[in-house]
């Protein structure tokens, strides 16, 4: 159970800039920085679906500050959450002010529909009541063009609800919270306290996933980041406080060969979430706390190569030399590293 928000109230707005051009492009400018995680491609997705148009018509500017002023970090696992919903409010802007120009497009070929009621997807605009009966998205814009209406919106958020005194440790620091549960199963060797990861089932809850694909990407790699920070990330340091574990060979990370030889993940269904860009939930994070299940079946693995009812002394990160202690009773070994913690 994570919780979502940025526990610094004044971190929880964005701002986005949308442009509708007169071939039907739309450019988005937006706070958030991409660094792998799939945010561009999202706010993408957010911004087709909510003009109608193909998401092959929207292109993802760079983050600049000289076009979204005062931006918050993308931390938290808050990106989709604050730029999304700034994304679609500026849309919502630029879609009030094409729904009368189609209204009138409309009734010029039968009865005049109520422009508050018109879709717009797949790049056209209709009436629900009579689908048949629509206009594409650019002639609407070349409309609003040529009568000088605006075809640029900029649109802000801020997370309702929150506020939290830090001093007094009281309030709502969180508008919701993600959640998910794993299960993990492991074989050591007992000689030599190697570990062996053989399967794990994760179900996580998305909300009404803005992305399938990432979000599935975004899981499996928290989970197996989470499971190198506690299986072998370990700092240590010698009697001069000299880091000895300083490189690729002397701090070990999770390689593809770690990796769970069965590996499941489903998403949690029939989970949107109220109050967020369609309903999704974030899915950064979170997903590192699913690997607590690892450690957890390593802990019962020595367990059951102990006496029962034993307490199972075993050390954070789950090392090989901490899993080939604790199978024979041995404390966590004593280096400068774990002292100072």
């Amino acid at each position: 159970k994570f919780g979502i928000s940025f526990t610094h109230t004044p971190y929880n707005q964005a701002g986005a800039l949308v442009l509708v051009y007169t071939d039907g492009s739309v450019q988005v400018n937006h706070g958030g920085t991409e660094m792998g995680q799939g945010l561009h491609t999202k706010i993408r997705g957010v911004a087709s679906r909510e003009l109608g148009v193909p998401i092959e018509s929207v292109r993802v500017t760079q983050t600049r500050t000289d076009k979204i002023p005062n931006t918050s970090a993308t931390a938290a696992s808050s990106g989709s959450d604050l730029n999304g919903a700034a994304v679609r409010e500026a849309c919502l802007q630029i879609i009030d002010r094409l729904r009368p120009l189609a209204a009138e497009h409309l009734a010029a070929h039968g009865p005049t529909p109520a422009a508050d009621r018109l879709i717009f997807k797949d790049g056209r605009i209709f009436d629900p009541a009579t689908p048949d009966r629509s206009i594409a998205f650019i002639d609407v814009v070349n409309t609003a063009y040529l009568r000088r209406v605006a075809l640029a919106a900029f649109g802000y958020y801020r997370t309702p609800e929150i506020h939290y005194d830090r001093a007094a440790a009281q309030g709502r620091p969180f508008f919701y919270f993600a959640c998910g549960a794993a299960v993990s199963e492991v074989e050591i060797e007992v000689r030599t306290g190697q570990v062996r990861l053989l399967r794990t089932d994760i179900l996580h809850d998305v909300g009404r996933s803005l992305n399938e694909a990432i979000d599935r990407g975004q899981i499996e790699g928290g989970f197996i980041q989470g499971m190198g920070w506690l299986t072998g990330e370990e700092l240590l340091w010698n009697d001069q406080g000299h880091l000895l574990s300083h490189g690729a060979s002397t701090y070990q990370i999770p390689t593809i060969g770690d990796v769970p030889i069965n590996f499941h993940i489903d998403l949690l269904e029939n989970a949107a979430q109220p109050g967020t860009i369609h309903g999704s939930k974030a899915v950064g994070e979170p997903p590192l706390m699913l690997a607590i299940s690892v450690r957890e079946a390593i802990r019962d693995a020595v367990a059951a190569c102990r006496p029962a009812g034993e307490e199972i002394a075993l050390a954070s990160p789950a090392t090989p030399e901490a899993v080939f202690r604790a199978l024979r009773g041995l404390p966590p070994p004593l280096t400068p590293s774990r002292l100072a913690h």
